[in-house]
């Protein structure tokens, strides 16, 4: 008999990752905010956690990592490919960050899209324990819930969106509309990351289903929904420890000196992915450049863009933009032996990424839809002495919180550029108003309280 919890979370991966030094496999646990927040509380209650163990086609027994017990749910090469490279990369992805790249919509990938579905729900109905509890994890699973409710009717089931839920007229474009409504519907509480996506969550059922709503309850059967907000958050004390540790600090000093002492440091740190503006930024940049002379010798830009999906057209060819981008705007306004934009395509080690932010007179957050993004949160957490510019699109979840930050349209090239022309010669004071006002917000909302929150929700 499989071994049973009374907590169980079910997300598209697992928290562990496998890993292999000089021939032997191991699991490590995986980096991330949402590890941290969730972690802690699986071990608590002796729960479980089933997700993806990121091998196709390959068949894991359940372990234990860390006091949690992992369920791995195996899924097939085909599967893959429609179902999270099909529609959850090139259907909802695109159709929920307000269409910035057009959908496609294919019923094969639709199909597999299902299968997962079905054996995620299956894997969780058994094993979570009478009674127990459920909380199902971003839109690789949107059809969980309901397939759960039908299997375990006697359990408590949570699910949290990580990406915005768009608004009703682009929702129902999609050719599965009433399916992934229904989906969602078999859950308990559904939470969100802004007001506005929750709203635009309870139009769409209205819409679609016989739900009745009440405020942001909707009646489903003899079953109450709640729905809601609930910001995402990151694990703030890790970030604001590591910032201080003096390793960092020199780390971070090292880099202002290799870029330039006397100029200011601008930041971008995005997945490199077409939602997140960074060809629309760099032009805002170069935009800066021109109209305003002497700020080449003033200023600099580095740029991370972590690769992303590389298999994927539309990848490689914003790749290819963004790389043309960088040699312009060098090629234009840089000088032998000093670049005005530094490029770097790869991950970041944890401590090098805290030293960047620490680097940074300026960051740059500036995606055409974001569902939160916690790169910006990242970075007002490691400004322990309140120094530093944020920059921030108002299409960004996280601009509801961070209401100080230098808010612009990622669409306006104009804007942004102006934006970072007031970050250039904003007053210290100033500087220390606005960043003091975010670090309150950051440390007040982390991702713990986020987990509790939703977690309190579910259980009232």
């Amino acid at each position: 008999m499989i071994r049973q919890a009374g907590f169980v979370i079910v997300a598209n991966t697992l928290p562990v990752r496998l890993v292999s030094d000089d021939g032997e496999e191991r699991w490590e646990t995986s980096p991330g905010g949402l590890v941290s927040a969730l972690a802690p509380i699986a071990r608590s209650e002796g729960g479980a956690w089933v997700g993806w163990t990121g091998e196709p086609d390959r068949e894991r027994p359940p372990f234990e990592q860390d006091g949690i017990w992992l369920v791995p749910v195996p899924v097939s090469t085909d599967q893959i490919e429609g179902s999270y490279q099909g529609v959850c990369n090139r259907t909802i992805w695109p159709l929920y960050h307000r269409v910035v790249r057009a959908p496609e919509y294919h019923r094969r990938w639709w199909r597999r899209y299902f299968e997962v579905n079905e054996r995620f729900a299956a894997t969780a109905a058994e094993v979570v324990a009478p009674g127990g509890t459920v909380w199902v994890h971003d839109y690789h699973l949107q059809l969980v819930p309901a397939m759960l409710r039908r299997l375990r009717g006697d359990v408590r089931i949570g699910y949290f969106l990580h990406i915005p839920f768009p608004p009703e007229e682009l929702f129902v474009q999609l050719p599965w509309r009433q399916q992934v409504a229904e989906g969602l519907l078999g859950a308990d509480v559904l939470g969100f990351q802004t007001h506005a996506d929750a709203n635009n969550f309870l139009r769409v059922a209205s819409r679609l289903s016989a739900a009745r709503r009440r405020r942001n309850q909707l009646g489903v059967g003899d079953r109450s929904v709640s729905v809601g907000a609930f910001p995402v958050s990151i694990d703030t004390r890790r970030y604001a420890s590591v910032a201080e540790q003096p390793e960092v600090v020199a780390q971070a000093e090292q880099l202002r000196v290799q870029l330039g002492s006397s100029r200011k440091v601008f930041l971008g740190v995005d997945r490199l992915d077409y939602t997140k503006g960074i060809d629309v930024r760099l032009k805002a940049f170069q935009q800066l450049l021109a109209s305003r002379p002497g700020t080449a010798r003033e200023a600099v830009f580095v740029q991370v863009a972590v690769p992303s999906r590389e298999r994927i057209a539309e990848y490689q060819e914003l790749r290819r933009v963004v790389e043309e981008l960088v040699g312009q705007i060098n090629g234009e306004h840089g000088e032998v032996g000093t670049a005005v934009v530094h490029y770097l395509h790869r991950n970041l080690p944890f401590d090098e990424l805290v030293a960047m932010y620490q680097a940074a007179d300026v960051m740059v957050v500036t995606p055409l839809c974001d569902g939160m993004n916690l790169v910006s949160k990242e970075y007002v957490a490691t400004r322990f002495d309140n120094t530093g510019v944020l920059i921030l699109s108002e299409f960004a979840g996280a601009a509801a919180e961070l209401r100080t930050a230098l808010q612009v349209n990622p669409h306006d090239v104009n804007g942004m550029a102006e934006a970072m022309e007031r970050a250039l010669v904003m007053s210290p004071i100033e500087i220390r108003r606005r960043m003091r006002a975010m670090r309150r917000v950051v440390h007040e909302h982390d991702v713990h309280r986020w987990a509790r929150r939703f977690l309190h929700a579910l259980h009232a």
